[in-house]
């Protein structure tokens, strides 16, 4: 029998940590059921009471994996794709050369650590379309710096497929968010990473996650 999975994740309109491991699950091609939490909500049940049933870091997103008689629940973005790259291997979520994939796990894990100033003033906002907010030096950095990272991976790893390293990988789903960013904040990209921009955006994922943050856009509730 085939493990159950169930993935745990905020507002699909602003939660971009809660995108990447779902990027990861559908990747992998497995059935799961999705549980949405609406964050930034304070009437009862909370945002915090309904996380806290489902994850020990009192954060999503979270992954609920039934297999073999176990129960086991996997939290934070990263840990969940490594997860599910480690159960998926014929997903190849990870590029097969050594070298390759130390590097795609140095972009991912700075993703997951830095660009804080990014973050914050480009917050997730995927179903809209805004004007881009005056930059400060240490934004435009980050900024600047993610651009570099994409154009060096797509230029040296990027040929088969299109993607940083190729195929879709962990890499991608890092910085799916991303890119969902500078497209709602209208950043200018080069050519090359303009195109690889439009090409996570046309994934199927993108797109039914793109659809559903719209829905709540329209319900008012993002």
């Amino acid at each position: 029998m085939a493990a159950t999975y169930t993935l745990i994740v905020g507002t699909k309109e602003w939660s971009s940590w809660s995108l990447r491991p779902y990027l990861a699950m559908r990747a992998i091609g497995a059935p799961f059921e999705e549980v949405v939490i609406r964050l930034r909500h304070t009437e009862h049940p909370s945002t915090n009471e309904q996380i806290a049933k489902y994850s020990p870091s009192g954060r999503v997103p979270a992954l609920k994996i039934e297999d073999k008689g176990e129960t086991v629940t996997v939290w934070d973005s990263l840990a969940i794709c490594e997860t599910l790259a480690e159960r998926h291997p014929e997903a190849k979520l990870w590029p097969a050369n050594a070298f390759m994939r130390a590097v795609a796990r140095s972009y991912s894990a700075e993703m997951h650590s830095g660009f804080a100033a990014m973050r914050s003033k480009l917050p997730l906002d995927f179903a809209r379309r805004l004007p881009t907010p005056k930059l400060d030096d240490e934004t435009a950095e980050q900024i600047a710096r993610v651009i570099a990272a994409w154009d060096h991976a797509l230029s040296h790893h990027g040929d088969d497929g299109g993607f940083l390293f190729g195929h879709f990988t962990v890499a991608d789903c890092m910085y799916g968010p991303v890119v969902s960013r500078f497209i709602t904040y209208g950043i200018a990209m080069p050519k090359n990473v303009q195109a690889y921009a439009e090409r996570m955006m046309a994934l199927p994922a993108m797109r039914d996650w793109g659809v559903a943050a719209q829905k709540e856009v329209d319900a008012g509730i993002a």
